[in-house]
This record gives structure tokens, sequence and C-alpha cells, in this order.
């Protein structure tokens, strides 16, 4: 699983980032974690907002800070 963080480093980027690796600890999964703070990479998402969460390529949320039980569910297949 890749996951990427997609934010300037800002207090928000970080606690998505803090709040992913929690989930990811909590669910046993192992993740490659990126965090992407080139503004030209993350709009190439297609991403406008900061914090962003990409898992597998595909845009999980923008714009705010995610919930660890969204977290979860987007890592259990």
């Amino acid at each position: 699983m890749d996951i990427k963080v997609l934010g300037p480093g800002c207090p928000k980027c970080k606690q998505t980032e803090s709040i992913i690796m929690d989930a990811l600890a909590e669910a046993g999964v192992a993740a490659n974690v990126e965090k992407v703070t080139d503004v030209m990479k993350i709009a190439g998402y297609g991403v406008f907002g900061t914090p962003a969460v990409v898992i597998d390529g595909e845009v999980k949320i923008v714009g705010k800070i995610p919930k660890k039980e969204d977290v979860l569910s987007w890592i259990k297949k």
C-alpha cells in the first residue's frame, strides 16, 4: 500500500500524517507513507487544498484532517 500525505508541512499536514501512522499501527497494516510537499506534485493529483491523502493513487480526502475511523476504513481491504 502506498500512502501520500499532500501538504506544505503545516500543523494540519503533520496531524494528518500522525493520524495515518496511528491507524496503520492499530490495524497492523504495512504501508509506504510519503510526505509530498512540492506544490507542483500536489497539483498533479488535482488537489488544490491541503492537507490531502492519496492511497494507492486514489485521492481520499482534500482540505481537512481525516478522522482515524475514516483512515481505518480506507486501509482495510
